[in-house]
């Protein structure tokens, strides 16, 4: 393979335009002829109009990617030699890898792929899933011989949404191709729109391996950090104070307890997990941590009852403000967040809860959880007020006028650290 020749020759198609796609298509298409494809019509006539839900891709970049453009219509794959799938790959309510996008776009790309193309998986799975569930499905719809008459490759997401620092070409590439050659060509695409650089691995397995490694690793350290903070709540020693001790030592990881929640650190672990009780191991590091993470919604709850009844406020038929429902500060993204747990637990405790989140879509709230945040809080209409994410109004508010809107007697709980020290009745 000529490498020179082949990038020159890439047609780029991303199939998926969410937190991942769309900012790689902008990317690509700076440089590459590239389409955007995704089976969202209104998101496609979003884009079209310069406009991104996401709030990831500002109108301007758009324009300046040149080569790009968008669609939902199949026929307009076909032209593509170079397909990158970022869909997402979440869990199902048994914590089990839900394949299902993935799955759908392999039998769309059956349809469009031709000898010689290349097909570039980024979604997050567990080592092998791409060569063992998504290859086949290509085969079998195309009628083509994989790693004879089309390719495979995989260069796992590393997109942080609502971070304006790391974007996705300041953040090193991991990348890996079905072939050498390919694993070679795959490579040096990536390498020509990531400014920051590529790491090139000797099988897609271990691209894999690598990607679902990295948020396993992050949920573990969390797990452990929230498990202190409940240790330390026990012992009446403030958690943060302890970690700002510790973080003297160079090589103190600097964790903060926490929900954990998202698309990513929330999941992955379990597509890891997944794939260790397939071969026969039982994962009990990952999975103790996993248990730790998806119950500290009830532990805030419950903390904040507690809290309640010691100021000698009446929690049931109490009304509590959250503010923050989206998974992380400063994004609009709402998918698999933990504060629904907050909010399930105390409905059981008969609180009304009250969901304030400058950032979150009303209509994709109401269509995931039944939940419609409120236009704005009351003012002295809550008897307890939890700071669940750090979005960075709610930093600029400060503690007088976040207090403003409790009854006179309130507990406000700090759940981000958002506040000084003293300033909030409890903190995580």
């Amino acid at each position: 393979m000529d490498i020179t020749t082949s990038l020159k020759e890439s047609r780029v198609a991303i199939i998926g335009l969410g937190y991942v796609g769309l900012p790689l298509a902008v990317e690509f298409g700076k440089q590459y002829p590239t389409l955007g494809f995704d089976i969202n019509v209104k998101r496609i006539a979003q884009l079209n109009d310069s406009v991104d839900t996401t709030r990831e891709v500002e109108p301007e970049q758009l324009r300046l990617a040149k080569q790009l453009t968008f669609s939902c219509e199949l026929e307009q794959l076909r032209d593509s030699n170079v397909y990158i799938v970022t869909v997402p790959t979440p869990i199902d309510n048994q914590h089990c890898p839900n394949l299902e996008p993935l799955i759908r776009a392999s039998q769309t790309l059956g349809q469009v792929v031709k000898r010689g193309d290349v097909v570039i998986y980024e979604s997050t799975v567990y080592p092998g899933a791409t060569e063992e569930e998504c290859i086949p499905i290509i085969e079998h719809v195309s009628g083509l011989t994989y790693n004879v008459d089309f390719f495979a490759g995989y260069s796992p997401e590393r997109i942080n949404p609502g971070d304006r620092e790391h974007r996705v070409n300041s953040i090193r590439k991991v990348t890996s191709g079905s072939t050498p050659e390919i694993a070679a060509f795959v490579d040096a695409l990536y390498s020509s729109i990531i400014t920051a650089g590529t790491f090139s691995t000797s099988s897609i397995r271990v691209a894999e391996a690598a990607k679902v490694i990295e948020n396993t690793q992050r949920d573990v350290n969390i797990a452990l950090i929230n498990e202190l903070a409940m240790i330390f709540n026990r012992l009446d020693i403030d958690t943060e104070e302890v970690l700002q001790a510790a973080g003297t030592k160079w090589n103190f990881l600097p964790f903060r307890p926490g929900l954990v929640g998202g698309h990513c650190i929330g999941v992955d672990p379990y597509y890891l997990t997944h794939k260790a009780q397939q071969v026969g191991y039982h994962p009990e590091v990952i999975l103790s941590g996993r248990r730790i993470n998806d119950g500290m919604g009830a532990y805030v709850a419950g903390q904040l009852v507690k809290q309640m009844i010691k100021q000698r406020i009446h929690a049931q038929g109490s009304r509590v403000l959250v503010l923050g429902l989206t998974f992380k500060e400063n994004c609009p993204d709402l998918r698999n967040t933990r504060v629904i747990d907050i909010i399930h637990e105390l409905a059981d405790f008969n609180v009304c809860v009250d969901v304030y989140d400058p950032h979150a879509d009303i209509d994709e709230a109401v269509r995931r959880y039944g939940i419609r945040p409120v236009d704005a809080p009351e003012e002295c209409a809550y008897d307890a007020m939890i700071l669940a994410v750090a979005h960075r109004e709610f930093h600029d508010l400060g503690t007088a006028r976040i207090r403003s809107w409790g009854k006179p007697q309130h507990v406000l709980y700090d759940l981000k650290y958002m506040l000084s020290n003293g300033d909030a009745d409890l903190r995580l």
